[in-house]
């Protein structure tokens, strides 16, 4: 691999881990199982490995995810929540072991204890105490710093707000906040309930002709719940909710007379009335080690929450100490994932489907097999260069896995259970929609349908377009875009524009308050916000997430139209193939067209404004500068601050990196003016910041 070719694949990896951690930490939502997400990640550090001028410290490998959100104040925390590195064999066990040896010098034949902990698959705060009183509880965050919910904190009755045990001075304890599998789905049995409801009273509405009421969806497991509440705003949701811990460390503390190892830490926890958990094992050395793990492979089934592995930490706190930590993991303890959920099924035929973007992709059709709670029928395949790896055939009896949410998919094929009946899966010439003939580029995987018209395509396309984060068209859902494609009235995303009562009228169950409730949805569209647009109109790797960090920095969707390459990567979450993908979008006639005719139609996205309102005069001062702020600034708070710069068309993010233009320092400052000190990053006292406010004005 050439340095050109590394930097290449290197933004690939970036932007695709830095999508995956959007899914998991923002959205709770992962597409992709932590086996598939670690190898990303360590396919980047291998590049780093041999290409050191490609390492830097905003390097996914370099961080902790982040599920820092802008609906509560952040704390820096006083001693970082780290990541553990992930580990999916005893190979991999046996090699941590061997670093833990080698890093403390000890001799020969001489074991090490430790203390092994199940990992809940919950939520990682820090709790604070004083004087063994609550005063706070934060998210992980990105590890450096974290969502206060202390309030949310309170209203969990496994959380003692005063402890049992007197102590004096501060006690931070790290732990999981989790929900039982049985109150997660009686959860979700109510909300099924309400679906029911809102669907038959939905019934009444449709007769009498008004307008539909949106359902609901069933939470997808018991973690993305336990995430979304959380982050609640309204306490008594929390409440309700039966959220549960365990803790299972310590950060910051100043308690005189802790005790040195981590197992009796967890009992002198429990003494404070604290919640640990009772699984948790002292063992000695690779053969304790191996013991456990044999155990809990098959055990956790009998567990009542969700578990996806064990976490191994040295036992002694010295030796905690003595061993340190990487930028992103601590040295003396790593996670132990236990095997993913499979089963085994019989392929019984292959679906090919086509995307809005143009690419055909295999689906299994299976014999129903149950896997992580749920009846699985359906499977991906991926694409052509995955049927030839598995060599799978229809009638060939496979082996499916399912982790927790993540789409099911085809591992392998039972080979020696071949009976000689089974077929070979034919690999489609021809569109399966229009009857074009498919391409392959040089560069993918994926087979193309390059028929822009192609009815399979302009179905995806108009319900992405119409979908809930993008322009959010009420009653415009995948049965009624088939409708409307069907009967060839919508053939591309303006025709929905140009929709007349009398066209929808001779569609099958369209009456008057029907037809009114759709034309006015689409017609309130037109105003619809920037970001959702940007989202809507489908340019490749421009997903929710960028497509706000791009409304924001460019304000207007001509400012955006015109933005050359260097202006693209410039933008905070913008990526080299991003801001690539963004130009070729508008350097291709059909997206221009495309663009304009919803133009010309009266679509015309709000331009996104200043959070604190219209900017003051651009000045040099802060118009298009990032800021991060840091400490506490005399007789101003942070929010009062942040708001000044935007209302200065400046911009202010949470962490310091190398787009960061400078950083505002108060009292007390953390973790981010040393971190700008070693990036060479400018930082402003907060009096030269009242300076430059009044001359920015």
């Amino acid at each position: 691999m050439t340095l050109e070719e590394a930097r290449e694949r290197a933004a690939t990896l970036r932007r695709d881990i830095e999508h995956h951690n959007d899914l998991y930490y923002r959205a709770a939502a992962p597409e992709i199982s932590d086996r598939e997400y670690d190898a990303l990640v360590e396919e980047l550090a291998a590049i780093e490995r041999e290409f050191p001028e490609l390492t830097s410290p905003e390097s996914p490998t370099q961080q902790v995810g982040s599920d820092l959100t802008e609906n509560f104040p952040t704390v820096e925390h006083r001693v970082p929540m780290l990541s553990i590195e992930n580990s999916y064999d005893e190979g991999e066990v046996r090699e941590f072991d061997r670093r833990v040896r080698e890093g403390l010098k000890l001799p020969d034949g001489e074991e090490v204890d430790y203390t092994v902990e199940l990992k809940v698959d919950g939520v990682a705060v820090s709790i604070l105490y004083e004087d063994g009183r609550l005063v706070r509880g934060v998210t992980r965050g990105d590890g450096r710093q974290g969502d206060d919910i202390t309030p949310n904190i309170r209203t969990i009755r496994a959380i003692p707000n005063q402890l049992k045990k007197e102590i004096s001075g501060e006690l931070e304890v790290r732990g999981e906040i989790y929900l039982e599998r049985e109150a997660f789905e009686k959860i979700n049995a109510q909300r099924r309930a309400e679906i029911e409801e809102i669907e038959r009273l939905n019934e009444e509405l449709k007769r009498a002709g008004k307008r539909l009421r949106k359902l609901p969806i069933l939470y997808a497991n018991a973690r993305n719940l336990t995430a979304g509440t959380l982050k609640q705003k309204n306490r008594r949701i929390v409440r309700e909710r039966p959220l549960s811990i365990f803790v299972h460390g310590a950060g910051y503390t100043n308690v005189e007379s802790l005790p040195d190892r981590h197992s009796e830490l967890l009992k002198f926890f429990e003494k404070l009335g604290l919640r640990t958990n009772p699984h948790t094992r002292k063992v000695r050395g690779l053969e304790g080690l191996h013991e456990v793990i044999q155990e809990w492979e098959t055990k956790r089934t009998e567990l009542t929450y969700d578990t996806d592995g064990l976490v191994v930490k040295v036992d002694r706190r010295d030796w905690q100490e003595r061993l340190g930590a990487t930028s992103k993991s601590p040295r003396w303890a790593i996670a132990y994932k236990f095997s993913a959920e499979e089963g085994e099924s019989v392929l019984e035929s292959v679906d090919w489907q086509v995307g809005r973007t143009g690419a055909v992709t295999p689906v299994a059709n299976l014999q129903p097999v149950q896997l992580a709670g749920t009846t699985v029928k359906r499977a991906t395949l991926h694409n052509v260069d995955e049927l030839e790896r598995l060599s799978i055939r229809v009638g060939d009896r496979v082996v499916v896995q399912k982790g927790g949410e993540i789409i099911p998919k085809v591992i392998r094929v039972l080979e020696d259970q071949r009976t000689g009946k089974e077929k070979k899966i034919s690999i489609p010439e021809k569109c399966p929609s229009c009857g074009s003939e498919l391409v392959r580029p040089e560069d993918e995987v994926a087979l193309r349908c390059i028929n822009s018209a192609c009815p399979a395509q302009v179905r995806e396309r108009i319900r992405h377009y119409a979908s809930r984060n993008a322009m959010d068209i009420d009653g415009l859902g995948e049965k009624i875009v088939d409708q409307l494609v069907d009967a060839g009235l919508v053939s591309a995303i303006p025709d929905l524009y140009t929709l007349a009562g009398g066209q929808l009228g001779t569609l099958e169950g369209f009456k008057e308050k029907k037809i009114e409730n759709l034309l006015g949805a689409i017609d309130a569209s037109r105003t619809q916000t920037l970001a959702r647009f940007l989202f809507a109109i489908g340019i490749r790797f421009v997903g929710a997430t960028t497509a706000n960090d791009l409304a924001r920095h460019f304000r207007t969707l001509e400012a955006f139209r015109k933005a050359g390459y260097e202006e693209l990567v410039a933008v905070d979450g913008v990526g080299e193939k991003v801001a690539t993908s963004i130009r070729e979008f508008w350097e291709t006639g059909q997206n221009r067209e495309l663009v304009d005719r919803l133009l010309e139609l009266g679509v015309n996205p709000a331009p996104e404004k200043a959070p604190a309102g219209e900017p003051a005069a651009r000045s040099e001062e802060f118009a298009g500068k990032t800021f991060v702020l840091t400490g506490e600034l005399d007789g101003m708070t942070r929010e009062e601050a942040k708001a000044e710069i935007e209302k200065r068309d400046g911009k202010v993010t949470g962490s310091v990196s190398g787009k960061t233009d400078a950083v505002i320092v108060g009292a007390s400052p953390g973790s981010k003016l040393d971190k700008a000190k070693r990036l060479g990053i400018a930082t402003l006292d907060g009096e030269t910041f009242r300076e430059k406010l009044a001359r920015g004005t």
